[in-house]
Parts: C-alpha cells; structure tokens; sequence
C-alpha cells in the first residue's frame, strides 16, 4: 500500500528537486564556457571532469613544484649537485623555493636540475643543483632533447617574473607561474625576444555583466553567462611555429587567471572567480589587481555577437592587438 505524501515529505522532495536543478545549471554553465572557447583555428575545447580528475588535488600557488624533463638549465652554481643529492625533482624545487628572502626578497636561487633516472643518471642519480641566471627572464640553456639525463625548472619569487602584457588601451602586468605552468611559461619567455608579434591579438571580449561583482565574486541567484567575464586572444605569432603545450597545473580560475584555451596557442584572461569551470584549464600568470581596470576595459570595448557551437558569444569588431615585453632592467 501506498503512503500518503504529508507536508515533511513534500517539502523534502522539493528541497531535492531544486538541488537537482541547481547541479544541472551548474554543468549546462561549465559545459557552455567549455565549448564556447573557440580558437581562430576553429578547434573547440571540451573539458572532461574525468579526464582532468587528476588535477582536482592540485595544490595552488607555491603548492607547485614543476619542471621540464629533457632539459638542462645553466648558471651559476649556488649549491653543486655533486653534493647535494635529493630523492625527487620536486625535492630539488622547493630547496631552491627555500633559498628565497623572505616574501618580497630575491631568491638566492632561481633555477634548479636534478638528474632523477637511475638508469640514464647512474652515479649522478639524485644530484639537485641549485643555481643562479645571470637573467631568469632568458635562463641559460645549456642542452634540451631527449638524450639529456636532466629536469631543470625556475623559481620566481613575490617580486620576480613579472613581465607587460601590452596593448593599445595600456600596459597589464602579468605574474608568471613557472614552478606551475613550466612549458607555458618557457613558451612566453620565447615570446620576449620576438621584435614583433604580428597575429598576436585579443578578438573576443565579455564583460561581467550583472553576473559577477567588481571583486569577482558571483552574484547569487544571477546566471553563469553570457557574457562570461573573460577575454579572449591568441599568441600564435607569423612566422613561428607552435608547438602544442601539455596539461599543467589547473587550479581554481580567480579574477586575472591567465590560462590556455585546451593546449594553446589561444589564452584568455578571466574578470571573475569562476568556480562553476572546476579546474580544467592550465593557468600559467595572473594579472596584477592594479591592472585590472586595463582588462575590464578592453571587455567593454563594442562586439558583434556570434554563434560558437550553440553558444552565444561577443566578438569585438575591431581585435586588439597584443604582445608580451619585458620589463626595463632596473640600473
């Protein structure tokens, strides 16, 4: 026999209900944004929460401590190797962190190799060099390719690596993360001694609508897009020739987030917390906050609306051309 639904049991099937639209909302937001973010090759990226399941233990910030295997880095020694023998590449990392000034001081040591396969390494398995570049914007690098034994990686502290991100509307500074992003981060770096970067442009731009708070934050009860908070560009500069960029850290995307569209070359800088995206996309800087206002106006600029695989997206009628500089060497 059936029993009769009272108030209690009512109540609990619409509490369930509405939690059941709600994660339903949540995926249909994250899905969107994941195949709304078109490149100009029209490739389209899809984000798979169980192909990025790895990831979701990922601790951010100075939580990381990656490298690029196959590379030799070189420098001046601040600590050799041949004395100085750990059990992991992340080992050797973070006692190259540790030789970092406080917060803001420089560090003692901004580069580092270890030599981790007993076999290749022999007696030298184990070596961690802890080094110093004459410049860690151009590290030195002494051999790369698969016979290398070695995995080097660099280290930026609080007030190091930061390069300009520059357009017409101004000048964004921007936080690298090589102890995250390592390949991304080399892949910039490339970018700084390029005299010009024809083809490197913003051509998408998205405010935050009445969707996200000047710090970020979601509005409750608001939609999670359109428009998505974000802008959107491409590094893909004439003349070079991009090489695909691995999976690397994907942490939470904040307000600034620099990150890969899928493996690059297409990026997008995010004006919001976007917590609905989980953790499916390599963030390699961040924006720093004074600069922000530069972004936000950019996402102001006027748009053409567009249709990318469903999705309504905003694309600005005239793209803003981009390219990453250096800062001047202070004297």
């Amino acid at each position: 026999m059936s029993r009769r639904q009272t108030d209690s049991d009512l109540h609990r099937f619409t509490l369930w209900v509405l939690f059941l639209i709600a994660a339903i909302s949540c995926c249909m937001a994250y899905y969107s944004f994941s195949v709304s973010l078109k490149g100009n090759s029209d490739t389209i990226f899809v984000g798979s929460s169980e192909s990025w399941r790895g990831n979701e233990e990922e601790r951010e910030g100075d939580g990381c401590c990656r490298g690029v295997e196959h590379l030799e880095l070189w420098g001046d020694a601040m600590k050799w190797g041949s004395d100085f023998k750990l059990n992991s590449s992340e080992e050797c990392c973070r006692a190259c962190k540790e030789m970092c000034e406080g917060d803001d001081g420089p560090c003692l040591c901004d580069s580092w190799v270890f030599c981790g396969n007993k076999q290749d390494c022999g007696s030298r398995f184990g070596e961690c060099w802890l080094k110093k570049q004459t410049d860690a914007l151009d590290p030195d690098w002494r051999d790369s390719g698969d016979n290398v034994i070695w995995t080097s990686g660099l280290v930026f502290g609080k007030g190091e690596g930061i390069i300009k991100l520059k357009t017409e509307h101004g000048i964004v500074n921007v936080k690298l993360f090589p102890d995250c992003a390592p390949h991304s981060v080399y892949y910039i770096l490339e970018l700084l001694s390029l005299q010009h970067c024809a083809g490197c442009q913003f051509y998408r731009a998205e405010s935050r609508g009445n969707s996200w708070d000047l710090q970020g934050n979601h509005i409750e009860h608001a939609p999670y897009g359109p428009p998505y908070a974000l802008i959107q560009g491409t590094v893909d500069a004439y003349g070079t020739v991009f090489k695909d960029i691995p999976q690397e850290a994907c942490p939470t995307i904040r307000r600034g987030s620099i990150a890969w569209v899928g493996s690059g070359p297409d990026f997008f800088i995010s004006l919001a917390n976007h917590h609905e995206w989980k953790k499916a996309y390599t963030v390699f800087g961040q924006v720093l906050p004074e600069d922000m206002e530069i972004v936000e106006k950019i996402s102001q600029l006027p748009t053409i609306p567009d249709v990318w695989s469903n999705v309504k997206v905003a694309v600005l009628e005239r793209p803003v051309p981009l390219r990453f500089i250096r800062m001047k060497k202070s004297p």
